[in-house]
């Protein structure tokens, strides 16, 4: 969740101590939420529950992490992006800054058979830094026809 947290750092408005323990508490939230639907040999399988969509209102388990840091769910609002699709797949995290936005991948596991690793172990991908360049200074992802 380090990614999430790097919004809260990048505002300056909360200290290492808090990211910790916001990125803690959201590992924690996330991995009850998911615990049942959570299928690592079907990655596809309940994966409209993967998506964590902010959009005028704020993702209630995102609310329910900022409230262990003193933050409150309006205030959190403001730190991230008004727009903000996270998908966490089993095989794969990626997220979109804008409804008519580019995906951008934040993790994907390797393709079975490609390394050394264990299949199931996530590497960071070495996506468009420019996806994470314009998330992080607010800019919005390129339109994409779909």
């Amino acid at each position: 969740m380090s990614f999430i947290s790097k919004f809260l750092h990048i505002k300056g408005l909360t200290s290492e101590q808090q990211l910790q323990t916001f990125s803690h508490s959201l590992q924690e939230l996330l991995a009850e939420h998911y615990k049942h639907r959570w299928f690592p040999e079907k990655p596809c399988k309940e994966s409209g529950y993967h998506c964590i969509h902010i959009n005028h209102k704020m993702d209630r388990l995102f609310g329910q992490a900022a409230q262990h840091i003193g933050l409150s769910s309006q205030e959190l609002f403001r730190l991230l992006p008004s727009e903000l699709t996270l998908w966490v797949d089993p095989d794969k995290v990626s997220y979109r800054t804008v409804e008519d936005g580019s995906n951008c991948v934040l993790y994907e596991a390797s393709p079975a058979g490609a390394s050394t690793q264990n299949s199931t172990d996530m590497q960071m991908v070495d996506s468009r830094i420019s996806c994470k360049e314009e998330l992080l200074l607010g800019r919005t992802s390129p339109k994409t026809t779909i």
